[in-house]
This record gives C-alpha cells, structure tokens and sequence, in this order.
C-alpha cells in the first residue's frame, strides 16, 4: 500500500513539474510565434496584392457571410477573414479576402484574393490546398492563378473548350473539380466585396 501511494506520488509530481515546464515554454514561445505568424499572413496577402503598404485585419460577420454567399448560390464555402489593405499614405486601397472552399477534390483548399477599390483581382494564393499532385496541386501554379490576375469582372466561369474572356478560366486537365472549387472560391470573395465591402465592377 505504501508502495502504491509513493508511486502515486510520485507520478503526481512528475505531471505536476511537466505542466508547469510546458506553461513555461509556451509563455516564452507564443510572442515570437505569433510575430512570426503574422508576419507570414503579411507576406500572403502582399503576394495577391503587391501595390498595398500595409494590411489591417477585419472583423468577419461569419452569420452575415454565410447568408450572402448563400444568397448568391455558393453554399459549399465560406468567408475566412478579411483584410484592408492601405498604401504608404493610409488610405485603402483594396482588400484581401480570403475563402475557404469545401468542394475540393482533396479536402478544402484555402485561397486569398487581392481585389482593388474598382474590383480588379490582383492576384489569388493558395493558403492550403491537398489536391492531387500532378493535376488538381497545378492550382498552385502560375499558369493557373495569373489567369485571375488583373481580370476587372463580376464573375468568373471555367472553360474547357479554350473560350476565351476575361471572365473565363481554363480548366486543369484532369482536375475539373478543383478548377471548380477555386473558380468558385474567387467568385466568393468579388460577392462578399460587392455586398459588404462596397465595392463594385461599375465604379
């Protein structure tokens, strides 16, 4: 019995001394974890829009959102956040939105859309993306993502056929579904950045 009770005892210091060991470190790490963390987020949104100085992040109406999108016929994804983007005199110039689409073939896939006060897409950027490699992961390449680039349209649609338009997107060979949901995803950010953010195609 006494056997029994110093192991417990001894267990219970063990647990107690590791937990109070990994506060520790967690207390150390987390402010350089979270600047490096930021700092990333920065990088990503000044990749879909390089003429922005500085970004500030927005509150989300996730209800809001969900209900626009919806509204507009996309119910397979959502408004992840957004961000104000500023040039070097602060005044805003743009945002970045970014969706998540649950319609990939691998998973969702995160993208980040850089649009302009007018409504031109500066660039998109796969934040996180499982597709297969090969065909759906070529979503991450610049062939595909610069066809969004500069494009001043309300909607885009995809092509297989080699249509062409400012609106229209070719297909990933093999990969209609992710061709798709990023098609998708894109349109998702112009919806929330005409019905919330105030912009539009017609300034």
């Amino acid at each position: 019995m006494k056997k029994i009770i110093k192991n417990a005892l001894i267990l219970t210091i063990i647990t107690v001394v590791s937990g109070c060991l990994l506060g520790l470190v967690y207390e150390i790490t987390k402010e350089p974890i979270a600047k490096a963390q930021e700092k990333a987020k920065q990088q990503a949104y000044k990749t879909v829009l390089a003429e922005a100085d500085t970004f500030a992040d927005m509150t989300v109406d996730v209800d809001e959102a969900a209900q626009i999108l919806n509204g507009a016929g996309y119910t397979e994804d959502d408004i992840k956040g957004v961000a104000e983007a500023k040039d070097a005199d602060g005044a805003t110039i743009g945002y970045v939105v970014t969706v998540t689409a649950h319609e990939g073939y691998g998973g969702d896939i995160e993208i980040s859309v850089g649009i302009l006060n007018d409504g031109t897409v500066k660039g998109i950027e796969m934040l996180s993306i499982s597709e297969t490699a090969g065909l759906g992961m070529k979503a991450k390449e610049p062939d595909f993502k610069n066809q969004f680039q500069d494009k001043k349209v309300s909607t885009f649609s995809y092509t297989k056929s080699g249509e062409s338009g400012d609106d229209k997107i070719d297909a990933l060979s093999g990969a209609t579904i992710t061709t798709n949901a990023v098609t998708n995803g894109v349109n998702c950010a112009l919806v929330y950045f005409r019905e919330v953010l105030g912009g539009g195609v017609d300034e």
